[in-house]
């Protein structure tokens, strides 16, 4: 149970109180940057993705009997919702940090369907609405990509 534990509050962020999930977002961008500054490999972004998305929904499937439902402690799924909104996306600071905002902001106010994914069972529930604020994210970011705003 401590490894489901670890993985679904990101190594004990979501034991830190008010704003852990912006805690863990933030987290996630300095990984992000750390491991793709220099080499964006795209398939390895994809499978950290696939991977992080997995253990959420297995944690969050094991944590949730002890918990309730999506408690405020699991954060892993605004790890796998940060990641996502980065992913293809030249990694530099401000575009992770628009990213990072843009995130945030759907994740916060679950517009378009999102906030319907949270109703899906177990950790399914926990991953899907943030790895949908995740691709609204990241279409936003590649537009702003795109017309050269930064």
């Amino acid at each position: 149970m401590l490894f489901h534990k670890l993985t679904a509050t990101v190594f004990g962020i979501g034991y830190l109180g008010k704003g852990v999930g912006t805690i863990a977002a933030f987290f996630g961008c300095i990984c992000w940057y750390l491991l793709f500054k220099n080499d964006p490999a795209i398939p390895y972004a994809i499978l950290l993705i696939v991977l992080v998305t997995a253990l959420g929904v297995w944690s969050g499937n094991m944590v949730e009997p002890f918990w309730g439902k999506d408690h405020g402690r699991v954060v892993i799924d605004e790890l796998a919702g940060m990641f996502i909104s980065v992913l293809f996306i030249p990694v530099t600071i401000p575009y992770i940090l628009i990213g990072f905002i843009l995130f945030r902001f759907f994740d916060i106010l679950k517009p378009l369907l999102i906030r319907r994914l949270e109703a899906w069972p177990g950790g399914w529930g926990v991953m899907a609405d943030d790895v949908l604020a995740g691709v609204y994210a990241n279409v936003v970011l590649q537009v702003i990509v795109w017309l050269k705003f930064f």
